[in-house]
């Protein structure tokens, strides 16, 4: 089923990917999300500027990359795509929402999440694949977008403001985090160090693996004068002690509206 399409949009076909329960099951998933390709625009080093643009109905929301306690983080299928080395997504700051007891990470109303396509040669890129995503209001879809589209190097796409607007809104990046990892009997536990200004209560930490198959466990936070230490344990899947690559991780702090995020760590 095809979604509507806006403007200078490239379409989308949505899908169910998982059975409902209860009065939602009826409704459509369009009514739920509206998903759209803005093609964005051409960069200077060759990649491609574009971005995967939610329209969430009123009560609904999706969730950010590592969503937390509770919900769907999204996932990208590209494999049937041409012309495409690579993809990196440029997420904008989440919001921080309670519910029950438990929070989580996402976004309400629209997400425009820019993504940066890496072509392998000159010429115009095809974006084939799908991207699954949860979208959840007093119960959660699991839905699947088949994405399709064809980018030219030419072709102007439009909705740059919005698309630049997004990526003025991703984290603030901290530099020089500091990073030891200590053996634990079934993993490791990783204490970071960054150096932040004054936060509001209100905010959580994650802690990221590149491997997804790694668990890693709730982030507990503590103030040392102007450094804030951030401490979670990895589980890997044979549950032993493992190499812990610290350049690797990622490591945020969110709330209050705003994010600070490492990209990788540094041995104290």
């Amino acid at each position: 089923m095809k979604t509507p399409v806006a403007p200078l949009a490239t379409a989308l076909c949505l899908a169910l990917s998982a059975p409902l329960a209860g009065p939602a099951a009826a409704q459509e998933a369009s009514d739920m999300a509206r998903i759209d390709i803005l093609p964005g625009w051409q960069m200077e080093n060759g990649h491609r500027m574009a971005a995967i643009r939610i329209q969430l109905a009123p009560g609904w929301h999706t969730y950010w990359r590592s969503p937390g306690e509770s919900g769907i983080p999204p996932s990208f299928n590209l494999a049937g795509s041409d012309n495409l080395s690579h993809m990196e997504l440029h997420w904008p700051v989440p919001e921080l929402f309670s519910d029950n007891g438990m929070w989580y990470l996402g976004y309400e109303h629209e997400l425009i999440l820019p993504i940066e396509l890496v072509p392998e040669a000159n010429g115009d890129i095809r974006l084939k694949g799908t991207m699954d995503l949860g979208v959840c209001n007093d119960i959660c879809m699991p839905m699947q977008a088949q994405l399709n589209a064809t980018l030219t190097p030419e072709g102007k796409g439009g909705m740059t403001h919005q698309i630049k607007a997004a990526l003025a809104d991703r984290p603030t990046r901290v530099a020089n985090a500091k990073c030891d990892a200590a053996p634990l009997s079934d993993g490791m536990r990783l204490t970071a160090h960054l150096n932040l200004p004054s936060l509001p209560s209100d905010v959580v930490a994650v802690i990221e693996h590149p491997d997804r198959s790694v668990w890693v466990s709730e982030a507990q936070m503590q103030r040392k004068g102007s450094t804030l230490e951030v401490q979670s344990d990895l589980v890997p899947t044979d549950a032993q002690p493992f190499f812990i690559d610290r350049s690797a991780l990622t490591i945020s702090v969110i709330g209050g509206g705003r994010a600070y995020e490492a990209q990788g760590c540094t041995g104290s």
